[in-house]
C-alpha cells in the first residue's frame, strides 16, 4: 500500500484521477483553533489510506453518552445521561433513584481518576453495575416512559450528526454504538432523533424483565467502561460484517474509550476522536496522547463528516 508521503501519485477508487497525497493544511476543519493533534504526520498518513481505500473499507465505532450526544447545549441546558433518562421517569420508586444516585456518587469518581489503574477501575465498574443490577428488581416498569422522556432530549444530539449518520447509511457503512449506559435509553434517543439506521449496532446494557413487568436486573453481558470493545463481537453476526472491514473511525469522550477497536485485527488502521470539555487544560496532554485528534469543546461532528466526504468522494449512492 502506498504511504501518505510517498512522492508517487495514488490512484483511489473513487475516482479515477492520480492524485496526491493530501496534506493535514488541505484539510481546513482540522486546522482549527479547538482542534489539537499531537502527531499531525500520523493523522496525515491514516487520512490518506483512508482515502486510497475507499468507503467500501470502513466502518464507524462510537460511544453514546457526551459523544453522539453533545457535551452541553448551546443555551446551558444539560444534557442527560442515558442512565440519567432513565431516572427522570416517573413510576421509578424513590428509593432506586436515591440508590442510583448514591452509587453514581460513589463510582463515577474512581471511573474518571487518572491516578486509578484500569484493571482496578473494570473491578470497581463490575461492583457499580452489579449494584445498579440488584437496585433494577422487584417493581413493575412499562418502556413506554423511556420514550416519552427520550423524545424531550432528542435535540441533544451533536450538530450534523444526521447528515453524517445519513450519509454512512447511504453508504453501507456499519455503525456500531457501543455503550457503558443503559441500551434501552439509547436505541430510544437513536430513533426520535432519526439516527437509527440499518447499518447501525448498538451493544449496551438492556433492561431484563420477570413476567413481562416485573424489572429483574441486566441483561448478560453487563458493559461497563472498561470491557466494551469488538472483542465482545466475536461469533456475531455483526463480526462476520466488519471483520474484513480494517479501516475504523473511532470517536469516544472519556480516555477509555479509545480502546472500543480492541479486538479488531493488529493490521488495522484506527483513526481515534477524542471529543473533550470538562477540565480541558487538566487533560489535554492524555487525551492528545491517547486520541489522533481532539477537539475541545467541539459540539459538532463536522469532523467526522469532512473526513467522510474525504473518503466517500463525489459516490454518496455507491454500495
Amino acid at each position: 500500500m502506498t504511504s501518505a508521503h510517498d512522492n508517487s501519485s495514488t490512484t483511489s477508487p473513487n475516482n479515477s484521477m492520480h492524485t496526491k497525497p493530501l496534506q493535514l493544511e488541505d484539510i481546513p476543519i482540522l486546522n482549527s483553533e479547538n482542534c489539537k493533534i499531537k502527531n499531525r504526520q500520523h493523522v496525515e498518513k491514516i487520512i490518506n489510506e483512508f482515502i486510497f481505500g475507499g468507503h467500501t473499507r470502513l466502518q464507524v465505532v462510537s460511544d453514546f453518552d457526551y459523544t453522539i450526544t453533545k457535551q452541553r447545549t448551546s443555551n446551558g441546558a444539560p444534557v442527560p445521561s442515558s442512565f440519567g433518562i432513565f431516572e427522570e421517569c416517573k413510576s421509578l420508586p424513590s428509593n432506586f433513584v436515591k440508590a442510583a444516585r448514591e452509587l453514581h456518587d460513589i463510582y463515577r469518581p474512581i471511573e474518571v481518576d487518572p491516578h486509578i489503574s484500569n484493571d482496578e477501575k473494570a473491578k470497581a465498574m463490575i461492583e457499580w453495575w452489579t449494584k445498579s443490577g440488584e437496585n433494577l428488581m422487584g417493581f413493575t416498569f412499562d418502556l413506554k416512559e423511556i420514550d416519552e422522556i427520550a423524545k424531550k432530549y432528542a435535540y441533544s444530539v451533536r450538530d450534523n450528526t444526521d447528515e453524517l449518520f445519513r450519509k454512512l447509511n447511504e453508504l453501507n457503512i456499519p455503525v456500531l454504538v457501543f455503550s457503558a449506559g443503559l441500551g434501552n435509553c439509547v436505541n430510544a434517543m437513536l430513533r426520535h432523533a432519526g439516527l437509527l439506521y440499518p447499518n447501525m449496532n448498538v451493544i449496551s446494557n438492556f433492561l431484563q424483565f420477570k413476567d413481562d413487568t416485573m424489572l429483574n436486573g441486566f441483561q448478560k453481558p453487563i458493559i461497563h467502561t472498561f470491557n466494551k470493545n469488538e472483542k465482545l463481537l466475536k461469533g456475531t453476526e455483526y463480526y462476520d460484517l466488519v471483520h474484513t472491514r480494517d479501516h475504523i473511525i473511532l470517536m469516544g469522550d472519556s480516555l477509555a474509550d479509545s480502546g472500543m477497536a480492541d479486538g479488531v485485527p493488529s493490521s488495522s488502521h484506527i483513526l481515534k476522536i477524542g471529543f473533550l470539555f470538562h477540565h480541558a487544560e487538566e487533560y489535554i496532554e492524555q487525551y492528545m496522547s491517547t486520541f489522533d485528534i481532539v477537539l475541545i469543546d467541539d459540539q459538532t461532528m463536522n469532523v467526522p463528516l469532512a473526513l467522510l466526504k474525504l473518503i466517500a468522494g463525489n459516490n454518496t449512492s455507491r454500495d
